[in-house]
């Protein structure tokens, strides 16, 4: 299994426990937020680089 299909399957599995866990619209907070804060985070030069790869994937 490639290192992308763990980590979606991760991100599968921590979306379930927290649907479970916590109300539906605080659970989506926490779903689009911290990748939305990841994201925010980064420096403008890396925020560069990652459109650039996901555009490559995207073209393939």
């Amino acid at each position: 299994m490639s290192t992308q299909a763990k980590v979606a399957v991760g991100g599968v599995a921590v979306g379930v426990i927290l649907l479970w866990l916590l109300p539906f619209w605080a659970a989506l907070l926490v779903m689009v937020g911290i990748p939305a804060v990841a994201y925010l985070t980064l420096d403008s030069s890396q925020r560069r680089r990652l459109r650039r790869v996901g555009r490559k994937q995207i073209g393939h």
